[in-house]
């Protein structure tokens, strides 16, 4: 039998959870609202990655200078933090790509429902970018 101890701390495991950010254009913004701002939508069939970035300074960078300028995002970026069960997110290396502050989960598309079922509250919007077509 289990300690009361050796029980709380394993609660105390399963809250706990990993800030991450995604950035997204206007499109996936309305997804994602439409779902009460709790899931992120399934991966096109050309998208067979989702990735969410692990620091806020990355995501602002990429919907700023990304998003913004897309046409396909609607000239518009947004940044989103949501938490994931970090028991959960420990499947997946973290990966750094072109600079050390530049880390991503590569979360196969196949997954995501999975995902979406260990985000801990809502997804929040914390910034937006716009720019104009041009």
């Amino acid at each position: 039998m289990l300690s009361v101890v050796e029980d709380n701390a394993k609660d105390r495991e399963a809250d706990l959870t990993v800030a991450l950010y995604r950035p997204v254009g206007r499109e996936e913004l309305r997804l994602i609202e439409a779902t009460g701002f709790r899931s992120f939508p399934r991966r096109l069939p050309q998208q067979p990655i989702f990735y969410p970035v692990a620091s806020e300074s990355y995501a602002h960078e990429i919907a700023r200078q990304w998003n913004a300028g897309d046409p396909m995002s609607g000239y518009a970026g947004f940044v989103t933090r949501f938490h994931v069960r970090a028991s959960f997110l420990a499947r997946y290396p973290i990966r750094t790509v072109g600079g050390s502050t530049r880390q991503e989960y590569w979360v196969p598309a196949e997954e995501l429902a999975e995902f979406n079922a260990n985000i801990v509250g809502p997804i929040e919007v914390v910034a937006s970018y716009k720019d104009e077509p041009k």
